[in-house]
């Protein structure tokens, strides 16, 4: 096989497209250049008619290199006079529209993409930061135009902080850890215009939405959904998040009142408190054992954070609703303000904390993706805008296939 051939054959080219000829400069570049047969009329790439040409243009594409040769496509590109599309540029079988890379590299690229950061990408292939972004970015319009069905049965709604200052991003993901859609801010019309964005039949298929007690989310979700009041499942996360902000006031509180002795080992003891019952470990019950005999409140405070979590292992609506309300009863006559303050907030959001039970519902997935959107932003070193965000978030978690499409 010569080289003429084997450059078609590496290229994909089929008639009318053939490889004129190769040459190797005196840089180390390989250049290949293609060229379209003379005696072949143009095909519009709108309708794909044949159409007489209007006239040629010299393009060039970075290809894969030629053993440790940098290797460039060259190509003589015809565009079409179409009737009813006007004048346009014929598709070329190694590219797509408007990137300056062939199909082949892209996919290099994303590979790479996958695994290191957009700086690392740019330094290990010579190019510069806004090339590997576009190849990024033309990736994730890829995807997302081939996106047919997305499963919105359950999904998770939370924040992810975009820059410093209260800038935030909405992140809608569903149950098979895919962000399905990213908004700007966190604010009703936030969620709002993602239910908008959804056919009727879509809205309909929602069966669950996980999400914190935002105001604005509730009432976003109430308005676009029917049945909302039995669809809203408050996040286990974020009631155990704010009990155990209730209890870390009162202990704070009563590292002032307690035996001198005893001020230090209850301010080392903060992380004791605030841990699940399936991570304490020994040490950490011995600490709170010996500390419960002197800071009364505080233990009194953790019993009922411990007692609260436990009752998100129930199944029927029944039950739940009668053990919660036993816990409330509880709380309100502990005479801790923190925790009253806290069981105010469940009572009145209790129905869509008993929608979570039932179903078994929660954010761990949503808060695993928000995990992996700081790390993104740390291998980044910071995203100059939300937009930039966003692709790399759809691109890394948003389940799309990134690849041109023949290599998929």
């Amino acid at each position: 096989m010569d080289e003429l051939s084997l450059y078609e054959r590496i290229l994909g080219l089929r008639d009318p497209w053939a490889v004129e000829h190769v040459e190797l400069s005196e840089d180390g570049v390989v250049h290949v250049y293609i060229e379209y047969d003379r005696n072949t009329e143009a095909l519009c790439p709108a309708c794909g008619s044949a159409c007489p040409r209007y006239d040629t243009r010299d393009k060039r594409w970075r290809h894969l290199d030629t053993c440790q040769f940098q290797t460039v496509v060259h190509g003589a590109v015809p565009r079409a006079q179409c009737h009813e599309h006007g004048v346009l540029q014929v598709a070329v079988p190694w590219a797509e529209r408007n990137s300056r890379f062939t199909l082949l590299f892209e996919a290099m690229a994303i590979k790479w993409l996958k695994e290191a950061s957009i700086n690392a990408v740019s330094r290990r292939l010579g190019l510069s930061w806004n090339a590997i972004d576009g190849i990024m970015r033309r990736a994730v319009e890829r995807g997302l135009s081939a996106r047919q069905s997305v499963d919105y049965h359950h999904i998770a709604v939370d924040e992810v902080s975009s820059k410093k200052g209260h800038r935030y991003l909405t992140i809608i993901s569903n149950d098979s850890g895919q962000v399905v859609d990213i908004r700007d801010d966190r604010t009703k019309g936030s969620l709002g215009d993602f239910y908008k964005s959804l056919s009727e039949w879509e809205l309909n298929s929602i069966e669950t939405v996980s999400m914190d007690m935002s105001p604005a989310y509730i009432s976003a979700t109430k308005e676009h959904l029917s049945e909302w009041d039995q669809k809203i499942c408050f996040d286990k996360f974020h009631v155990a998040m704010d009990l155990n902000k209730a209890v870390d006031a009162v202990r704070k509180k009563e590292m002032r009142f307690v035996p001198t002795d005893y001020k230090r080992p209850l301010h080392l003891s903060r992380f004791s408190w605030l841990r699940s019952e399936a991570s304490l470990k020994r040490h950490h019950r011995d600490t709170i054992d010996t500390l419960s005999k002197v800071a009364k409140k505080t233990a009194r405070a953790w019993a009922i954070r411990q007692y609260a979590m436990q009752l998100w292992n129930y199944s029927t609506r029944g039950w739940a609703q009668r053990a919660w309300s036993r816990w409330y009863s509880w709380a309100v006559r502990s005479r801790l303000g923190p925790i009253k303050a806290v069981a105010a907030s469940i009572k009145k959001n209790l129905w869509g904390i008993i929608n979570a039970i039932v179903h078994g519902r929660s954010n761990a997935g949503a808060e695993s993706i928000n995990s992996r959107i700081k790390l993104l932003k740390v291998r980044a070193r910071g995203f100059r805008n939300k937009e930039r965000l966003k692709t790399a978030i759809l691109f890394h978690l948003g389940g799309l296939r990134l690849f041109p499409t023949h290599l998929n």
